[in-house]
């Protein structure tokens, strides 16, 4: 845990006691702050006090006495409406701040210059995050990961000056961290996405923004016109920028070329790593992840050979074009987060012959702007309450079947791949939707889909490692 020290002594309210936010109240208490927490639900609030974490409600607390109010991220800021939590901070003039922020604050006060890597963007963020704080660890660095992804961050380990930290940032996180400041910030991309709490995309990419602009080093792709705008804004403002693309030679900066990764500077070319045989970072998408990984694990110091040794051991993220098995020339792949047609996209696009699992709860506007990645699916398998629709869209561009759940998807995907003469096929769990019609979670689901796999006869686990 890194004790919120910079709050000693200070009287502090914190609104939100799920995970981050207990861990939030733990840490601001043992960093010796006056902490008053309150939650809207009793069962989380009781579990608090269990913890010894002073509660009261909200509502009736003086609030001329805190000195600064923590929001957990999940609890609305701005929009639809601010949380009566919010106004009321905002009323008495209370700053408003997350977990991150505090993690930027005690940084500050106890090793400024700890080498601080902070990663956001609309897809991408958990594999740049993951895949960044494994090259690090198998540099033999310390390399601590938290935030959004996996640990909350003030669960981390304490800072010092030798400690890596690689931290996942939604954009809920960076609105509450108005100090945010990391040696490399990273902005992988931008489209549309969660406009019911910002309100409108220029806010949400103002917000965004905020990371790479408070960055020693922003390294920014410029894939799409948003980023683009904000990597010529930071320039024009006298800020170090470094640009990726997975897909343009640009004159500056690192490119994707196929699966070698390149150098720009000044129209100079120079190969700074390969992705040729990591099967766990196929597609172009996982390109720019890789890209974004490798400015930033320079910038904090470590060499080419490092870097290119920690590519080719990364394991993959959970549930993300996840290789969990094959049998002889069946791949099979787990990608149950792609919870919506645009996540699915990147492993649709990854594979020339697929033999595709997908549906469950549907999302508005289904798989129609999947239509283009329809020659590469042999045939589909399609699940949950979204089968009808799906099937209605796929028409006759594509043979498919409503197998109804996903362990007799599972089982007639693969008899079918098995006898596909193609020297290469895949498997794909890809749903495009949503688990909660059938499963808890996307993880549960993808839990199960690695479950039936593993009961098909002859299937060598892979264990989502790289081939």
């Amino acid at each position: 845990m890194i004790p919120a020290r910079s709050f000693a002594g200070k009287r502090v309210a914190l609104f939100g006691l799920g995970g981050s936010g207990m861990a939030t109240a733990l840490s601001l208490r043992e960093g010796g702050a006056d902490v008053l927490a309150w939650d809207d639900n009793p069962d989380s609030v009781a579990k608090a006090a269990a913890e010894g974490i002073a509660t009261g409600d909200l509502r009736t607390a003086d609030w001329s006495g805190f000195a600064s109010f923590v929001l957990s991220p999940g609890v609305p800021l701005t929009h639809p409406k601010p949380h009566w939590s919010v106004e009321l901070a905002r009323g008495a003039g209370v700053e408003i701040i997350g977990d991150v922020e505090l993690f930027c604050r005690e940084r500050a006060l106890q090793a400024p210059n700890a080498p601080f890597i902070a990663i956001t963007g609309t897809n991408g963020k958990s594999t740049t995050t993951a895949l960044t704080a494994h090259i690090l660890k198998a540099a033999g660095r310390d390399a601590q990961m938290g935030g959004n992804i996996g640990r909350a961050v003030m669960t981390l380990d304490p800072i010092t000056p030798d400690r890596f930290y690689v931290v996942e940032c939604s954009s809920y996180q960076i609105d509450l961290a108005p100090s945010i400041n990391p040696t490399a910030g990273i902005l992988l991309n931008l489209t549309p996405d969660h406009l019911d709490r910002h309100g409108t995309m220029q806010r949400y990419a103002s917000i965004k923004e905020r990371l790479v602009a408070g960055s020693e080093t922003a390294i920014v792709g410029v894939d799409d016109s948003y980023c683009v705008q904000i990597a010529d804004r930071l320039e024009r403002a006298g800020h170090h920028v470094i640009r990726i693309s997975k897909r343009l030679q640009i004159t500056d900066g690192y490119f994707a070329d196929g699966t070698d990764l390149m150098e720009a500077e000044h129209g100079r070319y120079s190969r700074v790593g390969f992705l040729e045989g990591i099967g766990s970072l196929r597609g172009q998408h996982n390109a720019q992840n890789a890209l974004a990984a490798v400015a930033a694990c320079l910038k904090v110091g470590l060499d080419l050979g490092e870097i290119q040794s920690g590519l080719e051991a990364f394991p993959g993220l959970a549930h993300r074009m996840e290789q969990v098995g094959r049998k002889d020339n069946v791949l099979f792949v787990n990608d149950s987060k792609a919870t919506n047609a645009d996540a699915a996209a990147p492993a649709l696009s990854s594979f020339p012959r697929i033999y595709w699992i997908a549906g469950g709860l549907p999302k508005e506007g289904g798989i129609e702007s999947l239509r283009g990645y329809f020659p590469r699916i042999a045939k589909a398998y399609l699940i949950g309450e979204a089968a009808p629709a799906f099937s209605v869209t796929l028409g006759e561009a594509v043979p498919y079947e409503i197998s109804g759940t996903l362990a007799a998807a599972v089982e007639h995907a693969a008899a079918d791949a098995a006898a596909d003469p193609t020297s290469d096929v895949v498997v794909l769990l890809s749903p495009a939707c949503a688990s909660f019609d059938q499963f808890k979670n996307f993880e549960v689901r993808g839990e199960a889909f690695k479950q039936a796999v593993g009961k098909i006869e002859g299937v060598r686990s892979i264990g989502g490692k790289p081939e």
